[in-house]
């Protein structure tokens, strides 16, 4: 595992705001007297949604005195674990699946785009800095190859038009349309269904 690097320009303080307070209340909530401390990784994630995709030192602090737990403890799971980012990744973070069922429908286009549109490098900002890109390994949605995860949502069945287009709108701080762009609800056939249907043909 390589170290995560940890931006060098860091806000002074973090704390939750009243909404995500309320939230981290109830996270505890679900845990017991004794297990609290295991709250510190949705509470990591959730400081992260509140600062735009990326968890400052501050905040490590603060969820440490919030569980009241050693913050090198917090850090140790911030930096072990991909799914945090430790510096900016901007307002939309793209993440581009180039695993094989993805690789095999177009994905290193996709890269490409990335590329040409965001930046030349990973996890580096665009020149207005609302959005960067990372490659990563299967997210689970084989059946919509090639597709991308940005933020909380993915976007299925890409081609590099209708991707551009996505960035496009990402970069003028447009959100984007969630979903299939081949208009298919969830993984179901494009064609329909041809099995288990309750006719002579099934």
């Amino acid at each position: 595992m390589s170290l995560k690097k940890v931006n060098k320009i860091q806000p002074d303080n973090f704390e939750f705001n009243s909404n995500n307070l309320d939230l981290a209340k109830k996270i505890l909530s679900k845990y017991p007297a004794d297990k609290m401390k295991s709250a510190v990784m949705p509470l990591l994630y959730l400081a992260q949604k509140q600062n735009d995709n990326w968890i400052p030192l501050s905040a490590m602090k603060y969820i440490a005195k919030f569980l009241s737990m050693p913050y090198i403890k917090v850090y140790e799971v911030a930096t072990f674990y991909s799914m945090y980012n430790l510096s900016p990744v901007g307002k939309y973070y793209i993440q581009v699946c180039t695993t094989t069922p993805c690789m095999i429908r177009g994905a290193y286009k996709l890269v490409d785009v990335c590329k040409k549109k965001i930046s030349q490098k990973e996890k580096e900002l665009s020149k207005n800095q609302q959005c960067s890109w990372v490659e990563v390994e299967c997210l689970g949605a084989c059946i919509n190859a090639p597709m991308v995860q940005i933020n909380d949502e993915y976007y299925e069945d890409l081609n590099t038009t209708k991707f551009s287009e996505i960035i496009e709108d990402i970069l003028s701080d447009k959100k984007p349309k969630s979903g299939s762009y081949r208009g298919r609800i969830n993984s179901e056939p494009e064609n329909n269904r041809i099995t288990l249907l309750n006719n002579k043909n099934a």
